[in-house]
């Protein structure tokens, strides 16, 4: 079972990042490995705890001076309509959706919303969203232009990444381009905007398990956490200088085409739901 926690864990790292959904990933690939089951919500949401270590690592620049800013015009010490202040206070706003939501409908979550049909069938659909998105979007406003109207959109988008298939990264960077922002200024808003959820959804799962052990041990679920957070390093250099010079049509040609193969197996019964 540890070497499958790695192989899951490599899977973690290379796929949260980038707009095609990495619980999906952790769901088909679960099907395939020779334990032939679903990790589950918990392993997954564990192994994000890695990703997410990955994100602070490589923001750690921004993230000290968000929060150094935050503090500072809280107690008046700067303006309070300080950018970076501002942009503290829109990732405060963001994370309630998924926070409440999660909260709501997290039997939903570790069951039905698991269902590898639901799973294609959002694979698909927000990937060609995510087409549309980049298309239209006029990719203009910078993080500057943030209205707290736009921080709630932005956290709704977040929490359909309750659902597998939808993609953190991707669902909010579909609803940044809708609303007229810059592809790199849409991706790292929703990487910083992920930090509080992720965590708070992982260290949850984390009390949860020592009580409710999952699929695999603490153990291997450790192992495979590192492995996603080195992993999801290297991923994160290459997402943010790619989407400064290229399109997301790449990554909205993968999830329909994985998502319409996925449909097929599931019709001819080589998986289960």
């Amino acid at each position: 079972m540890l070497l499958e926690a790695i192989i899951l864990g490599f899977v973690q790292g290379l796929t949260e990042f980038l707009p095609i959904s990495s619980s999906a990933h952790l769901r088909i690939l679960g099907e395939f490995l020779p334990s032939a089951q679903d990790p589950g919500a918990a392993f997954t949401a564990i192994t994000q705890i890695g990703t997410e270590a990955a994100v602070v690592v490589f923001f750690w620049r921004d993230i000290v001076r968000i929060i150094g800013h935050w503090f500072r015009a809280l107690f008046g010490r700067i303006p309070r309509n300080d950018p970076d202040a501002r942009l503290g206070w829109l990732i405060i706003v963001g994370s309630i959706p998924i926070v409440v939501l999660g909260l709501l409908f997290q039997d939903q979550i570790e069951t039905v919303l698991r269902s590898l049909w639901m799973t294609a069938g959002m694979l698909i659909f927000f990937g060609v969203l995510l087409g549309i998105a980049d298309h239209v979007g006029a990719k203009k406003r910078k993080l500057k232009d943030m209205t707290i109207g736009d921080g709630v959109v932005y956290g709704l988008a977040q929490s359909l990444a309750l659902i597998p298939g939808v993609s953190r990264s991707g669902g909010t960077i579909t609803a940044g381009l809708f609303l007229g922002y810059e592809r790199a200024a849409a991706a790292r808003y929703a990487f910083l905007l992920a930090i509080p959820a992720v965590f708070g959804s992982g260290f949850f799962q984390l009390f949860k398990s020592l009580d409710e052990p999952g699929v695999f041990t603490l153990g291997e679920t450790a192992v495979a956490t590192v492995v996603a957070f080195v992993v999801a390093l290297g991923v994160i250099a290459f997402f943010m200088n790619w989407i400064s010079k290229h399109s997301f049509l790449p990554f909205v040609v993968y999830r329909v085409a994985v998502g319409s193969l996925l449909l097929v197996l599931l019709s001819m019964g080589v998986i289960h739901a």
